[in-house]
């Protein structure tokens, strides 16, 4: 059985190892002291919300929520910035039940509404849809980044 849960500092440990094999998928250099500071902070203070799906008391997956604002609809929203399930797990249902677990928070706190971005060629886009997320046709995602 899958235990999603969401986690506090002192479960860190817990996810350590994950997040930093998320990073290195990414292409990123594996860090686990810069991942501990990281994750901490964002926990410490109180600018993300950190789910983990556990299996057998193992961490197997997480999805990271941070906290953003509708200036027009006066209301909180959460961005799903991060969602990784461990290579060996993946195709068990464990990333819908950490989407679901996203979506079931979100309600419960009478938040708006989730967003995401994510690979035109991420085959998880059915998932999405299969979930009720909608895919945004009316507007373009851009970044600025500093050099």
């Amino acid at each position: 059985m899958t235990q999603i849960k969401r986690i506090t500092i002192a479960e860190i440990n817990d996810i350590l190892s994950l997040f930093d094999g998320y990073r290195v998928f990414y292409k990123m250099e594996s860090d686990i002291d810069a991942t501990t500071k990281f994750l901490k902070n964002r926990i410490a203070k109180e600018e993300s919300i950190i789910f983990v799906a556990y299996k057998d008391n193992i961490a197997v997956g997480f999805t990271q929520l941070y906290y953003t604002f509708s200036s027009v609809s006066l209301q909180e929203s959460l961005i799903l910035n991060d969602l990784f399930v461990h290579a060996d797990y993946r195709g068990k249902s464990i990333g819908e039940q950490l989407l679901l677990k996203a979506q079931d928070f979100c309600k419960q706190n009478s938040y708006k509404g989730l967003a995401l971005e994510t690979a035109i060629d991420n085959p998880a886009q059915k998932l999405y849809e299969k979930l009720g997320w909608q895919k945004d046709l009316h507007a373009f995602h851009y970044f600025w980044q500093v050099k």
